[in-house]
């Protein structure tokens, strides 16, 4: 009979088999430059089986010099957060200054200290990857937005673990969200905005792991589309995207963001897309309609959609859990993702070049 272990040992199994594999594969490393210049591919802790989708955010094992902690691998936010308790040696860390960051989508408002300090993160079968030093926010309190969807005051959280490594977040209550504290960009080799390393900044995020670092003939197969750079912040723009629900002319275009921490997706649409559309959640919450066929087309100008779903359709895993509107006729039009996105494509993000891509799967 097969023992179930509980999650403690099996990240300290991983660990193990971490610290196993980085003793054979360093002195490769350091001996061979065309090695080093290859992207690590980590399996998700929570991987679905092979052929069968992803429903639930995907995670990773995070270590801030002590033990491993279930991290959440969130493409809609960037930065290291992590609860202070998790921190080894957190008191001796020469602290940067209060710091903040809001997850709009729940509504929770992680608050804390910023320390600076390399980062391991580990895939299942034990393949890690150690960061160059970055800012972390050490978590000490939670907090909450007015009208939160899902949010409880904390005092000393303890099981705070977020790997932010998306793009275009400043704007959005995350202030500070810059390229330089996203640990995915920061792996020794890579270089820097203007100046690319041997190692590419960027990733390729699928429905059973992620490559960090891009190398040669990473990008084969994906559509790729220009993102715009945004001097103010240092990053690059939100990807571009246009939007229709039952097939409406013209589509409403705007910003796309690929969210892989959540599975509900979030919607802002004109009315004209809108009208005769919405129904209400069981808490009264406007919802685009069970049996709206809604197209997702990433790209200016846009016509043909990158992929499309029924809302609803419990058959179809792209469907995400539901598809909330909101801020009608009041905000920018946008969409994230979910991602259950990841079963309609691969996702690339390059920050060197300032592109992101889609790589269907096979039908």
């Amino acid at each position: 009979m097969n023992r179930v272990r509980s999650p403690a040992a099996f990240l300290a199994a991983v660990l193990l088999a971490a610290r196993v594999l980085a003793a054979l594969l360093l002195p490769a490393l350091a001996a061979g430059g065309a090695a080093a210049q290859q992207g690590l591919t980590l399996p998700y802790l929570n991987a679905p089986p092979d052929g069968a989708p992803i429903r639930r955010p995907p995670t990773l094992g995070l270590s801030v010099g002590g033990e491993i902690h279930r991290a959440v691998m969130d493409t809609g936010s960037t930065g290291v957060v992590v609860s202070a308790t998790s921190i080894a040696g957190f008191e001796a860390l020469p602290q940067l200054g209060p710091g903040e960051l809001t997850y709009s989508s729940s509504g929770r408002i992680m608050r804390g200290v910023y320390v600076e300090t390399p980062v391991t993160l580990t895939g299942a079968d034990g393949t890690s990857l150690t960061t160059r030093p970055i800012r972390v926010l050490a978590v000490t309190r939670i907090d909450c937005l007015k009208r939160a969807r899902s949010c409880r005051p904390q005092e000393a959280p303890r099981r705070v673990a977020m790997l932010g490594i998306g793009f275009a977040r400043s704007r959005d209550h995350q202030p500070g969200a810059t390229p330089d504290r996203n640990p995915f960009l920061s792996l020794p080799g890579m270089g820097t905005p203007g100046q690319p390393g041997a190692l590419g900044r960027g990733y390729v995020v699928r429905r059973q792991s992620v490559t960090v670092g891009l190398s040669a003939g990473d990008a084969q197969g994906f559509s790729q589309v220009k993102l715009t750079a945004d001097p103010q912040t240092g990053d690059w723009a939100a990807t571009p995207v246009c939007l229709s629900l039952a097939g409406r002319t013209p589509a409403a275009c705007g910003t796309l963001l690929m969210d892989t921490g959540v599975t509900t997706m979030f919607l802002s649409l004109p009315q004209a897309q809108t009208d005769g559309l919405v129904a209400r959640s069981a808490r009264g919450a406007p919802v685009v309609a069970n049996g709206t066929r809604l197209a997702v087309s990433p790209g200016p100008g846009a016509t043909a959609p990158a992929y499309a779903f029924t809302v609803g359709d419990a058959s179809d895993p792209v469907v995400p859990q539901a598809a909330m509107l909101v801020g009608r006729g009041r905000r920018p039009i946008f969409v994230n993702t979910t991602v259950r996105a990841l079963n309609a494509f691969d996702y690339l993000f390059d920050a060197d070049a300032g592109a992101v891509g889609f790589r269907p799967h096979a039908p």
